[in-house]
């Protein structure tokens, strides 16, 4: 390679490298593996030290990825939190100790010693405290300058809040979720239909850098500590010294740390690790060997990016040749329908891998795989094995192409992909695969609000074929639920008279608990004001769907392709059959006093459920929404309101507390808008004053109009100016 050809090559690995360094630290999302990133990235370093007049201190090389988040208050580490030197043979790491070693000889450091540890697959932060106290916390960041995410941190079981001795110290630790933690958060996120997380370093970082604090303290995050970066009125003599001490004061220290005397005992080490890593309950992406004596490493110091008193050894992902057997369907509690490869088993990084999944339509297309191919199967680390290779070269002619069904493989309903979508999904609200998700929802507070009908009653009631579909549950008898628990009488009467009462909600309920895809609450709300019934709704074509405000087109086939189904049109007969109300009970607007604005609630409301607050906007003509935006009109702020609050000041959006929609509510509803706009008019006009002052609400004959409008709150005032500009602008002109 010539400098010209090595400059261009370089320039182009930078722009990968940090683009994948953005999406990998800044936005928690990478688009390729761990292992992949770091092929970049020796690449490109072996081609800067090949070629040192092309190197730049805006390279990746010298510096640590990362920014900070918008929205986060910027921390300036008193000790840079740097990234480590990666290798990736176990060659490396001799050559590394061997310097080392000549280094130890070079200044009289008797002894030299090492420990080696787990690289835990987190993000990293650091922890000061003072007299014992915990003060603040802060992600790495870019290594100088981290994020303020103290109250993140406090949400950390693991993090003690007091030390066991009142000392000023910061550490250092790494953030993550346990395997098992993954596994379930994924599960949950695939049950409610939400994109999963790609691997569970990104789901705590992701996790640790919300806005939202009450959005971490409802993930799993955990901590371990491995360093400590500064320490007021101690001093230690070894590392492994340090972090027994570490645990001593009540910190959750790094569990795997392996001390070495020589590189014989360093590669035993990193063995050992490597072949209980699958034993591990927390996620790794290598081993890291650190000198021991502090000071040398003080000796040894640091690049500006490294320290050289450690290296990170990366285990290299593990790939076997095996033979796909075949391709089956699985329907998830969703109604997903997911392909997965059964395969002649294989052993791969420790774990005999027997199948996997291939996840959509697309992924089996762009690997061009059949049934019967020879396949490469890839384990990186803690990653769900994949296939990442096909033998064409090896391909006989007998091999099978695949197809997705038409139909669901469970319950042979529609089997549908929306435009846009890579999944499949099963169209039948009676599928034995979706039933358990499908009553949780229907009985949900949302939908027809069966109170003490929760998951553990429905688990036992599919245990003991109590009910095989939605509609049995209005054929449950006192008897039946009164076995599911002991002295359930009680228990059962109230599940009965729940029950029964739900018969009685309003159709938008019944329309929320079928489950149609991409159909809420809100949009239940506008068909059932629409529709007036079930039946019509049931007849309601596609393109009639799709002329509705706030339903369009995607919404509509949806509504349509499910209604349309005869597993469907089966469940709302036995619904009828058990005296379900199927009709709008809702009053007719008659009050639209907030015709054409939008309201979004933050924060928790004290007066007013999410609900009632809703009901009451919509009733009188408004709509809410769930994200603010510049077509937001007013957001409505309870008590530790988080984001939505921010984004509304940033935008210049109208803020109201509970109290001051309350006033509002009720001043609009007290006086006439015409009667108030022609006072002020006439006050504007003066001569037309006299004449129309008996026109003029009681309470308000002996004020000036403007004085009027002076005395409401801003909100007030400026939603009544609305209000009667849009109702009465062209009545007051003929009038006067």
């Amino acid at each position: 390679m010539n400098k010209k050809e090595a400059k261009n090559r370089i320039e182009e690995l930078r722009k990968q490298v940090e683009y994948h360094a953005k999406r990998y630290y800044d936005d928690d999302e990478p688009e390729i593996s761990d292992f992949e990133y770091d092929m970049l990235m020796v690449e490109l370093r072996n081609l800067e030290k090949k070629f040192p007049e092309f190197n730049s201190k805006e390279s990746l090389t010298q510096k640590v990825g990362g920014h900070v988040k918008e929205g986060f208050e910027k921390v300036t580490h008193e000790v840079p939190l740097q990234s480590l030197q990666d290798v990736f043979s176990i060659d490396e790491v001799k050559e590394y100790v061997q310097k080392i070693e000549e280094k130890a000889i070079e200044n009289d450091i008797e002894n030299n010693k090492y420990v080696v540890e787990t690289k835990i697959d987190g993000l990293s932060a650091a922890l000061e405290y003072k007299n014992g106290k915990f003060v603040k916390g802060a992600t790495r960041g870019n290594g100088l300058v981290g994020e303020d995410v103290t109250e993140n941190l406090k949400t950390v079981k693991t993090i003690p809040m007091q030390l066991n001795e009142n000392i000023d110290i910061t550490v250092r630790g790494e953030v993550f979720i346990s395997k098992q933690d993954f596994e379930k958060m994924n599960q949950e996120r695939e049950e409610n239909e939400q994109e999963l997380f790609a691997n569970a370093r990104n789901a705590a970082a992701g996790s640790l850098r919300q806005l939202d604090s009450k959005i971490t303290a409802k993930r799993p995050l955990d901590i371990y500590i491995f360093n400590v970066q500064k320490i007021e009125g101690k001093s230690f003599n070894s590392h492994f010294e340090e972090l027994e001490y570490l645990e001593k004061l009540g910190f959750n220290v790094n569990p795997v740390r392996i001390p070495c005397e020589n590189m014989k005992e360093i590669e035993k080490a990193i063995e050992k690790i490597g072949e209980d890593r699958e034993k591990l309950t927390f996620g790794i992406d290598g081993a890291v060997v650190k000198v021991d004596n502090l000071k040398f490493r003080e000796i040894l110091g640091t690049t500006a990016k490294t320290p050289r008193w450690a290296v990170a050894y990366k285990y290299p992902p593990e790939r076997k040749e095996t033979k796909l057997k075949d391709i089956i369907c699985q329907v998830g509690r969703t109604g997903v329908i997911t392909p997965m490869a059964i395969l002649e088993p294989v052993k791969v990084a420790g774990s005999t891998i027997s199948k996997t999944t291939l996840h959509n339509e697309d992924f089996i297309k762009q690997k061009e795989l059949k049934i019967g191919d020879t396949v490469i199967i890839q384990k990186a680390g803690d990653v769900i094995p994949e296939i990442v290779e096909v033998k064409k070269d090896k391909r006989t002619g007998e091999e099978i192409e695949f197809e997705m069904p038409k139909k669901c493989p469970v319950c042979g309903a529609e089997a549908v992909r929306e435009e846009g979508e890579a999944a499949i999904r099963c169209t039948g609200i009676e599928c034995p695969a979706k039933l358990f998700r499908n009553l949780v929802h229907f009985v949900s507070r949302e939908a027809m609000n069966i109170d003490g009908l929760g998951e553990n009653i429905i688990s036992q009631l599919l245990e003991r074929n109590l009910i095989h579909n939605i509609a049995d549950i209005y054929t449950l008898k006192f008897e039946d639920i009164a076995s599911l628990k002991k002295n359930g009488k009680k228990f059962a009467q109230n599940l009965i008279d729940s029950i029964n009462t739900s018969k009685e909600n309003d159709l938008y309920r019944l329309i929320t608990a079928l489950g149609i895809r991409h159909v809420g609450v809100k949009a239940s709300k506008i068909l059932a004001r629409k529709y007036k019934n079930i039946d019509n709704l049931m007849e309601a074509n596609s393109e009639e769907l799709a002329m509705i405000n706030d339903i369009g087109p995607i919404v509509a086939n949806s509504i349509r392709e499910f209604f349309i189904q005869e597993q469907t049109i089966d469940l709302i007969t036995k619904l009828k059959q058990e005296g379900v109300n199927t009709r709008n009970l809702e009053e007719e607007i008659s009050d639209n006093r907030f015709e054409g604005k939008t309201f979004v609630l933050t924060g928790s409301l004290e007066k007013y459920t999410r609900g009632e607050i809703s009901d009451i906007i919509e009733k009188m003509g408004g709509k809410t929404s769930n994200s603010v935006s510049k077509k937001t009109d007013y957001v409505v702020a309870g008590e530790d309101a988080g984001s939505k609050l921010k984004k509304a000041r940033d935008l210049g959006v109208t803020v109201l507390t509970e109290e001051e929609f309350e006033t509002t509510r009720k001043f609009l509803k007290s006086i006439d808008f015409f009667e108030i706009h022609i006072f002020k008019y006439s006050v504007r006009k003066g001569t037309k004053a006299a004449e129309m002052k008996d026109q003029v609400p009681e309470e308000i004959k002996t004020q000036r109009s403007d004085k009027l409008f002076e005395d409401l709150a801003p909100m007030n005032r400026e939603f009544l100016e609305w209000h009667i500009g849009k109702k009465a602008e062209v009545l007051m002109e003929e009038k006067v």
